[in-house]
């Protein structure tokens, strides 16, 4: 029983402390997209301080629920596990928008920000946070290197696959190439945006604290049909 309790306080530790700067990095990139201003049921909830508004109120929805969103990305993707969203309480009481998450792994998140009235999905998000450095030993600079390549890989996965949902037209080798290129070009920035036809990706980069990547529906102007 001794030997498991460090271990369990550990992992607690780590639970509570992903869990708050997921609720942080969900605000910074929210803050970002009112700045840059978007063409933009679950059962166990946890509580979190109120940040900066989500998004806009006129900012267009996903025609999907979290519910259809996971099962059409369960049947195409039955090796990429995505659990079920949980709720994420808020001190913004007469927001229009609920935000939930899905921890994938230790290192790998998914949120989103719905509709209220009509549970649709107005932005989709993954949040890579960097390893918690262990106490209890120390690791090479080599394996922490090919630690944070192979999560890395995953963000990539994952990001290809979301990329391939909203965009079925491209091949999963285009979708990977798409998601290094995001990457790559919002390497460093607060907020990096791209627009491809009625989507958005974002790249939110706060280096060594972690990357958030979101794919978000937007409006065409007249110009644009």
């Amino acid at each position: 029983m001794n030997d498991t309790q460090p271990e369990h306080s550990t992992l607690m530790k780590a639970g509570i402390s992903g869990t708050l700067f997921l609720a942080l990095m969900l605000g910074s990139v929210s803050f970002a997209a009112q700045e840059n201003p978007p063409p933009s049921s679950t059962e166990s909830t946890t509580t979190e301080p109120a940040i900066a508004p989500y998004l806009r109120e006129d900012a267009p929805s996903f025609s999907l629920t979290i519910a259809q969103f996971r099962e059409k990305f369960a049947t195409a993707n039955p090796t990429l596990p995505l659990g079920e969203y949980k709720t994420i309480k808020t001190l913004e009481v007469k927001s229009p928008l609920l935000r939930a998450a899905s921890r994938i792994n230790s290192t790998l998140y998914s949120s989103v920000a719905i509709d209220k009235s009509q549970r649709t999905i107005k932005s989709l998000q993954l949040t890579y946070l960097p390893p918690i450095p262990s106490e209890e030993k120390t690791e090479k600079p080599e394996e922490i290197t090919k630690t944070e390549k192979a999560n890395k890989a995953v963000l990539i996965n994952y990001m290809s696959a979301f990329i391939n949902l909203f965009e079925p037209t491209l091949s999963a080798e285009k979708c990977q190439k798409k998601s290094i290129e995001l990457l790559e070009k919002g390497k460093g920035a607060s907020f990096y945006q791209q627009t491809e036809g009625t989507l958005r990706f974002v790249i939110a980069d706060h280096r060594e604290k972690g990357i958030t990547f979101a794919i978000e529906p937007i409006k065409l102007s007249l110009s644009d049909k």
